[in-house]
């Protein structure tokens, strides 16, 4: 993407200790008014994990700001120009926990963190560690690390569980384990809890893949990064690299995710153009006889889902109720 794209894509996260979260959330509200800024922001008393996109000179205003504050002022920022706003909306919340893991962490027990130039040695060393990609199922089906372990986790909060059985598996003190998400926030969380099951040496990449992509390139990566926002899937720098991601349906080679039709189901699944037509944006042929289905014609690889009101609010009620 161009340097001249008009607007930024920012991903950021940083752990401090924040004594009225509420009165940082109605900051950021305050200043994102008449900005034209669209966000996804939770902050807690631990701190601040966000992304957001804005016009150029409102992003770079918002950099600035929060890095004239005490609390973030090395707070790092991965920016991707883009041609547009990512995110349907602007969201800005109080959350307790920055990373849904129901499981108190030792933050003073953390993994080493490890540059992306020093992670492509790793990779690249005969004898390296065991490389484990942390992210939710979903994430790496359609792009990861080459030879990294995917642990078949749908949401965070089933880590815990995998690091207790990986402890089982192979030997904590003699296994040294590199591990890996798209921003950076989950392995601060992750690595204590392997730290806390025996593991002594632990390695995570800092910044993630994203921070990894803007210095290293795609250089060991396969496939495309799973982002939380409406592109849905984004190659990590320019270099090509191979498709692995697969049609649900017919396992085609593909990288376009779609949310089922049924909005009763929604669930988030890889299909090719063919299997979309034929199963009218369904997951499965039950879903397609369900009785909230979306026009699969409106389905989008981007901005993929829209409330229910949407498809119909020119019609009267009775005609979808």
């Amino acid at each position: 993407m161009s340097q001249e794209s008009p607007f930024f894509v920012l991903a950021y996260y940083h752990f401090t200790a924040i004594s009225d979260p509420h009165q940082e959330v109605l900051a950021h509200k305050n200043f994102f008014k008449e900005r034209n800024i669209t966000s996804r922001i939770y902050i807690s008393e631990q701190g601040i994990n966000g992304q957001m996109s804005g016009a150029r000179e409102d992003a770079e205003a918002y950099m600035n700001w929060l890095h004239a504050n005490p609390l973030f002022e090395n707070m790092p920022f991965k920016i991707h120009p883009h041609h547009e706003n990512v995110f349907p909306r602007q969201t800005v919340k109080y959350r307790k926990q920055l990373v849904a893991l129901d499981e108190e962490v030792d933050m003073d027990l953390i993994g080493e963190h490890v540059s992306p130039e020093r992670w492509k040695e790793l990779l690249e060393d005969e004898q390296k560690p065991l490389l484990l990609d942390v992210r939710n199922e979903y994430e790496w089906k359609v792009g990861r690390f080459e030879g990294a372990e995917c642990p078949p986790c749908d949401t965070f909060r089933e880590f815990k569980e995998y690091a207790e059985n990986l402890k089982e598996q192979v030997d904590p003190q003699k296994t040294p384990v590199m591990m890996y998400c798209t921003g950076g926030i989950r392995c601060e969380l992750y690595s204590s809890l392997l730290k806390k099951e025996g593991f002594k040496d632990v390695y995570q990449l800092d910044g993630g893949v994203i921070n990894y992509g803007l210095k290293q390139g795609s250089d060991h990566w396969l496939g495309k990064l799973f982002v939380f926002d409406d592109r849905l899937t984004v190659p990590i720098s320019d270099q090509p690299t191979p498709v692995i991601g697969q049609c649900h349906h017919c396992q085609t080679a593909i990288e376009s995710y779609y949310n089922c039709a049924n909005m009763d189901c929604n669930h988030l699944y890889l299909c090719c153009q063919t299997c979309l037509k034929e199963f009218a944006g369904c997951c499965c042929t039950a879903c397609q006889e369900a009785p909230r289905v979306r026009p699969y014609h409106q389905q989008d690889t981007h901005k993929p889902f829209r409330k229910w009101y949407h498809y119909f609010k020119d019609q009267p009620k009775e005609s979808h109720s």
